[in-house]
This record gives C-alpha cells, sequence and structure tokens, in this order.
C-alpha cells in the first residue's frame, strides 16, 4: 500500500501482513512512517494506493469507528486519556462487552484500581500510559496497535509493561508495536520490519535479528548519497 496526508506520500509500496494471535514489531528512526503506518490501519491516514485488509475484508475505505467495531484498538504516542475523566470513566465511556472488563483491567494493571477515582490528568506518565492500555483493552479488540508505548517511561515502568504485554500474547490478542528501542521489541514478538524512509528495509524473523543485531543496524542506516532511486522518486 502507498499511504499519507493528503498529497503528500508517507508509506511508498509496502506490504505487512500479521497471523491471528502473532505479533509484529516495526523498528525504525523518527520519521521513517511507523505512525502513519498503524494509522493506515485505524483508518487516520489516507490510503493514496493499495488495500487494508483484516479478517479477510478489506476495510481500507471503512471509517474509524467501523474499524474499532470490528476488531481494532489503536494506542497513540500521545496516549489521548480523557484529562478531564477519572481512571474508571476513562475505561468505561466506550467500553464493550467483553472478557476485558474493568475489573480484570485492574488486575492487569494494579496501580490503576488504586487511583480508580482519579482524573486523567492526576496520573503519572507511566500511569496514563497503562490507562491508554487499558482503554484500548476495553474496546475487546482481536488486533492492538501500540505506537512506541515504552517512550519515556522508568526502566521499572518498563519492565511492568513488558510483563503486561507478555499476558496480551498468551491471551491470543494479535498486536503491532511500533518501537525506537529494537531489542526490546524484538524480544516480545515473532516478526519484524524495519522502515527507511517510508519503505521495507528489511523483514526477518525476531529471533534471528536477535541473534544478528549487525543486520538491523545495517538496514536502518540511511545512507546519505542521493541515488538514482532517490532521484526517480
Amino acid at each position: 500500500m502507498t499511504a499519507g496526508y493528503g498529497a503528500t506520500v508517507i508509506l511508498d509500496d509496502i506490504s505487512v501482513s500479521l497471523p491471528s494471535g502473532a505479533a509484529l514489531a516495526v523498528l525504525g528512526r523518527n520519521g521513517t512512517g511507523k505512525t502513519t503506518l498503524m494509522r493506515t490501519i485505524v483508518g487516520q491516514a489516507e490510503l493514496h494506493r493499495g488495500r487494508v485488509r483484516f479478517d479477510g475484508r478489506d476495510i481500507g475505505a471503512a471509517p474509524c469507528w467501523r474499524r474499532t467495531r470490528l476488531g481494532i484498538a489503536y494506542v497513540p504516542q500521545e496516549r489521548e486519556i480523557f484529562a478531564s475523566l477519572t481512571v474508571t470513566e476513562n475505561l468505561t465511556v466506550g467500553a464493550r462487552p467483553g472478557p476485558w472488563d474493568v475489573d480484570r483491567l485492574f488486575g492487569l494493571f494494579p496501580p490503576l484500581g488504586n487511583r480508580r477515582r482519579n482524573f486523567g490528568h492526576h496520573l503519572s506518565g507511566g500511569e496514563q500510559q497503562m490507562l491508554a492500555v487499558a482503554r484500548a483493552l476495553a474496546l475487546q479488540p482481536r488486533l492492538l496497535l501500540l505506537d512506541e508505548p515504552f517512550e519515556g517511561l522508568a526502566p521499572n515502568l518498563v519492565e511492568t509493561l513488558a510483563g503486561v504485554f507478555g499476558e496480551l500474547r498468551r491471551s491470543g490478542l494479535s498486536i503491532v508495536l511500533a518501537e525506537q528501542h529494537a531489542r526490546l521489541a524484538l524480544g516480545m514478538t515473532d516478526e519484524a520490519i524495519a522502515l527507511v524512509r517510508g519503505r521495507i528495509a528489511l523483514r526477518e524473523s525476531s529471533r534471528r535479528l536477535l541473534d544478528d543485531s549487525g543486520r538491523l543496524d545495517e538496514a536502518l542506516t540511511v545512507r546519505q548519497t542521493v541515488t538514482k532511486e532517490n532521484l526517480e522518486e
């Protein structure tokens, strides 16, 4: 698919697939198209060419709310929790019936249960990130899109969230994880792609890339020389 914003192309002729219950790491430096890939899947970026398919259905023209109803949830890098609502209200305002109810979410994130009556703007950055993930789970998704979920978090919170994502994997949830910290993402996923200038520079199993980090480093290196391909673009 090719996608972007208005006439601006960010993703250029890429193809990504994810089996049910699997996890994919989307790696790359800032500005390589990781967020645009997430937003294209969820319907917030413009699909210029190609298709977005989910569960065998072409959803490329479907609005965001329809994709959510079909089972796609997105946790943006900015978190976007409701600052003026309590933790419980954040979790219930758009919740759908299903296994991820409030009690289970508080069990998954005990700090949120302890602060269930606190407003969103009273939470720490780590607590806000937990709330953003929990709110997405309250939508009962089958596919969870996570955009830089570890950014700016203290190491102990990163460890806590990594443990939670391990539990999500065991629940059978499909996950797409966009992350700059490659080794962390590779340790949580089955397969990885590396984006450079909006194109897939490398596609490999996460385990193989963990064992051979040099391949990933080489793929993520952006050469400054202008090639014939650059000129044709």
